[in-house]
């Protein structure tokens, strides 16, 4: 595994990236490193340059990384990652990586034996005798069946396979639903930015009174919220290259569209260069201090860009009041996205 680049000088080198206690005996990095641009929706991976990609965040402090068992060879490259720390550094080593992952089931009946079997190949592929969190996502709310799928969760929980649960992309009825089945449930992986601010209008109140804390992904719209997209023309669909740029794409315009986003863009600027930090860092920071937001998910291009040390630039500032009005001026004049899509995870079941 290769080492760590060089670190920048002791006056140019920003602190460590934040950490927090998500659950009993899970410490997570505040800024996660997602792997869904491992799954060939972003272009071909070479395996063993994403193994030493992965290697330079853990070395600087990254240590969690968030996947799913779809991403493509994710929960692969967590066993084999697994597996070469602890050959290179020892099996206590293991100690200091957290592996996030998911399952995705297509509804229909829940017997315990599928549910056994799909969480027995995701520990097979990355390595481990107990998965830290399973995110748990359901595409069809009319099939009741995800509350039996949740059960035996909490039961191969009870018998040290999980050790904890959380949900993806559940809306907050669905998840008040849960939560009285008396499953306990750490945290809901939403998409959460300054463009879609929807899980600020029900899922944050709940979340904080049942104790649940959001995972939030899609913070930096795939690249758009960037110095590359600042003063530039409108993108055509053809210089949208990646599953994200494409999607995150509609979210702005359906949020208020290129104009709007560029007016944004100027004022995440204004305020990176005051702080000297980059358009990426201030828009992580906003969510980062939202309430009830336990991390973001920023994904890696793993072994084509490393961006950790851009990333851990986020730790090193505070955004000020006048900040927050700054960008709030902005935000007031855009579109209501929770009236035209729905609460979290909507757009995923309309």
């Amino acid at each position: 595994m290769s080492q760590a680049k060089a670190p920048p000088p002791a006056s140019e080198n920003p602190p460590g990236p934040e950490r927090l206690e998500l659950a009993p005996g899970l410490n997570i990095c505040r800024i996660l490193t997602g792997l869904w641009q491992v799954s060939g929706a972003h272009g071909p991976i070479r395996p063993q340059a994403a193994l030493e990609s992965m290697g330079r965040y853990f070395d600087a402090g990254f240590t969690t990384f968030d996947l799913a068992d779809h991403y493509g060879p994710a929960e692969d490259f967590i066993g084999e990652f697994r597996r070469r720390l602890k050959a290179e550094r020892g099996p206590e080593a293991l100690a200091n990586l957290q592996a996030l992952t998911k399952w995705v089931p297509r509804p229909g009946p829940m017997p315990r034996s599928l549910v056994e079997q799909a969480i027995g190949v995701s520990l097979r592929r990355m390595d481990t005798p107990v998965l830290d969190l399973l995110q748990f996502h359901w595409w069809d709310y009319a099939d009741l069946s995800y509350l039996e799928a949740l059960a035996h969760l909490a039961e191969l929980q009870r018998e040290g396979r999980i050790r904890h649960l959380a949900l993806t992309n559940f809306d907050t009825r669905r998840l008040e639903i849960i939560l009285k089945t008396g499953v306990r449930i750490v945290s809901n992986q939403v998409q959460y930015s300054l463009i879609d601010r929807r899980p600020e209008v029900e899922m944050v109140r709940l979340c904080e009174a049942n104790g649940v804390r959001l995972l939030a992904y899609g913070t930096l719209l795939g690249g758009l919220l960037s110095e590359k997209y600042l003063e530039q023309p409108e993108p055509r669909a053809d210089q949208l290259t990646t599953a994200s740029l494409r999607k995150y794409k509609q979210m702005v315009d359906l949020w208020g569209g290129w104009r709007l986003f560029q007016e944004l863009l100027r004022v995440l600027k204004f305020i990176a260069d005051k702080h000297k930090v980059q358009i990426a860092n201030v828009a992580t920071r906003y969510i980062l201090d939202r309430p009830a937001v336990a991390g973001v998910i920023v994904g890696a291009r793993l072994g084509l860009a490393d961006h950790w040390q851009d990333n851990a630039r986020t730790a090193g500032f505070s955004l000020d009041s006048g900040d927050r009005t700054r960008i709030a001026v902005v935000l007031q004049r855009s579109q209501d996205l929770f009236r035209i899509i729905g609460d979290c995870g909507d757009e995923y079941r309309r």
